[in-house]
């Protein structure tokens, strides 16, 4: 399936994985897409425990680093917390961003389930006593100014995946497919959808479109 789909044209591909997860989360998903051609990348931050200053910092200068010596914009891959430092990367510096695609990430600012999860960590449950420190996501000024993909499943276990939507506009768009949250960074169905995407000329974007054959592993498109 995937031998089908389309290459890179070597532009910067970043990908950023969950909460507590990190490189070694989205090994597959990256092997996957260098495979077709794409330049990627992934995190050097270690665990992702959430927006420290530190992260924050590190990530708006590898972004910038990418945009530099690459000379090209950068397409930003998000999954769950990672697709929230993906648009907020995109707000910070929409002129270093082509597009950016999130996977299970709550994209609807200040959704129910972030102030549920903010919640359980100002209570600092018995099974969650390390998260009373993490920090909550960060959020830049200004609207998201570039394309965006957000990839949901109504079986996602985690996250509610009716914040996982966006409001329809221009150059946004919303693609169910089937599985699990943690299942997102290897799942077939999103890995065409990421090569698909990443692989639209910049300026040339246009709305996903199932082709024929692979219309069961995404049940909604909208």
């Amino acid at each position: 399936m995937l031998a089908t789909a389309r290459r890179g044209d070597g532009h910067p591909v970043l990908v950023l994985p969950g909460l507590m997860t990190g490189n070694p989360a989205t090994l597959s998903l990256r092997t996957a897409l260098r495979a077709l051609g794409h330049n990627v990348s992934g995190w050097s931050l270690g665990i992702n425990r959430g927006p420290t200053g530190r992260v924050v910092q590190e990530l708006r200068a590898h972004l910038d680093r990418l945009h530099q010596t690459s000379g090209r914009r950068v397409s930003l891959v998000g999954w769950s917390l990672g697709g929230m430092y993906a648009q907020e990367l995109a707000r910070a510096a929409p002129g270093s961003v082509r597009g950016i695609v999130t996977l299970g990430t709550p994209v609807v600012r200040w959704a129910p389930w972030v102030r549920t999860a903010s919640g359980i960590v100002d209570g600092g449950t018995d099974l969650l006593r390390t998260t009373a420190a993490l920090p909550r996501p960060w959020a830049e000024r200004g609207s998201l100014r570039v394309p965006a993909t957000s990839v949901y499943t109504r079986a996602d276990g985690i996250v509610d995946w009716a914040s996982c939507r966006y409001e329809l506009r221009a150059r946004r768009e919303n693609v169910e497919v089937r599985g699990s949250h943690l299942g997102l960074a290897c799942n077939p169905a999103v890995l065409w959808l990421l090569a698909d995407r990443l692989g639209l000329a910049e300026g040339a974007w246009t709305p996903f479109r199932r082709p024929i054959g692979l219309r069961p592993f995404f049940p909604r498109s909208r």
